[in-house]
């Protein structure tokens, strides 16, 4: 069975069109689904930097502690077959919750190393999804910051299989622009 991981950054909860666009997705899909609820995720900070950069075996408890939460999120990302991302377009780049969500499993020795040859990723082959909604910024425009970004970020860790789902111009005309997201949906194969 397909592990599916349903990552959901927007604050707009119920009202929000990439929390409707991830659950269609998961839905055609199909799979075992670990749902993360980004906006509960905190910032990271100089105390987080600097446990994450300790190494495991000279972390003191509170260092431990402190990592969990990007321990647990690891695994989660680790464990699943194909990870489904919420992307939803706050001033031209990706919402603060979904920062740092990126911020928790980018992590030295544990999702990338440092190589002669420079950075390399440790995650493995994923299949991943972003569901991206915008006001009015086309996905692949100049003034898109955001999927640039992911799939950077994505492949640093060594995810490299991104497909973007748009519903581009919601301020517009927002059940036309998610009816053409919604097309794009049932395109996918599971």
């Amino acid at each position: 069975m397909t592990k599916i991981l349903r990552i959901d950054s927007s604050i707009k909860g119920d009202a929000s069109i990439t929390r409707k666009l991830t659950g269609a997705i998961v839905a055609q899909i199909g799979g075992e689904v670990t749902e993360r609820d980004a906006t509960a995720i905190p910032m990271i900070d100089g105390t987080w930097i600097g446990a994450a950069y300790t190494p495991a075996e000279g972390r003191t408890p509170a260092q431990k502690e402190l990592l969990a939460l990007s321990d647990e999120l690891i695994a989660e990302l680790k464990a699943a077959d194909v990870i489904v991302i919420g992307c939803g377009i706050y001033n031209f780049g990706v919402t603060g919750p979904l920062k740092a969500w990126i911020d928790m499993v980018c992590r030295v020795g544990e999702t990338f190393k440092y190589t002669e040859a420079g950075p390399q990723g440790l995650v493995g082959a994923k299949r991943v999804i972003v569901a991206y909604a915008s006001g009015g910024v086309p996905a692949g425009s100049g003034y898109d910051f955001a999927t640039p970004y992911i799939k950077q970020v994505l492949g640093f860790i060594g995810i490299t299989d991104v497909t973007v789902v748009a519903a581009e111009g919601v301020a517009a005309d927002a059940a036309a622009a998610v009816a053409r997201a919604e097309a794009e949906i049932a395109k996918l194969a599971a």
